[in-house]
């Protein structure tokens, strides 16, 4: 049995930033108790690691007035940071720059009279900050379906969740533009997502069987898994190695492996390890 790793696969940068951020404020015994409004990142054992550096997990900021206020790397409300603003909490910003990049794009297609249009997942975290930044007015069409019922309008602007599909952006914007008289597009995928799902879709075609592992909380991760899927290899998605069944592997002579932009490297290192014992 031969197993392959993707050529792109684990953190991403705005993960590996984060994750550096929170660690430092972590061991900062000047900055008081530490929150992050909601998970850090979607990975319940980084989000464990953090908790025992004594991070605290936070849904909202009720009755939370001191210590140091850690801005997830999807971003958060503008509200939200003017609520942070009355109280005596730090903040450390640990958005994504490419999502901030989403955000300023998407207020100035606003203030130049667009109606914005969010390609993404409308209850995803990355996708609810980026609505503040339009008065909470966008558009959020998740797929090609929802596209198809939308009205023509005289002006779109049109973006997406970092972490949208290559191919289900295109399909979008392919079908909305038949639906506006002026039309602005910012392709708002990160780089390292495209090259994620380009290296998951070539090895997907390879192999007989492909892991995906990352958090179920993942959207990216979820990407990834819907993609080799797509490809018509059999698929397993995991959040860690202990789920590795070696059952699969009956009479499968390849096997990829990818990882989302959330996992980190040890989580791959097992996993390739558990492999190679089997």
């Amino acid at each position: 049995m031969k197993v392959d790793l993707a050529s792109y696969s684990g953190f991403c940068f705005g993960v590996k930033r984060a994750i550096k951020l929170a660690f430092q404020a972590a061991d900062d015994g000047r900055v008081g108790t530490v929150y992050s409004l909601g998970p850090l990142i979607h990975n319940p054992q980084v989000v464990d690691k953090l908790k025992g550096k004594g991070v605290r997990v936070i849904e909202d900021l009720k009755g939370i007035e001191e210590g140091t206020l850690i801005i997830r790397s999807h971003g958060v409300h503008p509200s939200v940071l003017a609520k942070v603003e009355n109280t005596g909490l730090k903040i450390v910003d640990a958005t994504c720059p490419l999502v901030k990049r989403s955000q300023d794009l998407a207020k100035r297609l606003d203030e130049e009279g667009y109606s914005v249009v969010i390609i993404g997942e409308r209850d995803h975290c990355e996708v609810k900050a980026l609505l503040g930044f339009v008065g909470d007015e966008a558009l959020v069409i998740e797929n090609l379906e929802e596209a198809r019922r939308v009205k023509k309008a005289r002006k779109l602007g049109i973006l997406s969740q970092t972490t949208q599909s290559v191919d289900n952006f295109k399909k979008v914007v392919g079908e909305l533009s038949a639906k506006a008289e002026e039309m602005k597009i910012f392709n708002t995928i990160c780089e390292a997502t495209r090259k994620r799902q380009k290296a998951t879709l070539d090895l997907s075609r390879k192999v007989d069987l492909m892991l995906v592992l990352g958090g179920y909380e993942s959207a990216n991760s979820r990407r990834l898994a819907q993609i080799s899927q797509d490809a018509g290899t059999e698929t397993y998605h995991l959040e860690t190695p202990a789920e590795i069944n070696p059952g699969w592997f009956k009479n499968k002579e390849k096997i990829g492996v990818t990882a989302g932009a959330s996992t980190p490297d040890w989580i791959i290192e097992e996993a390739m390890d558990k492999l190679k014992k089997i």
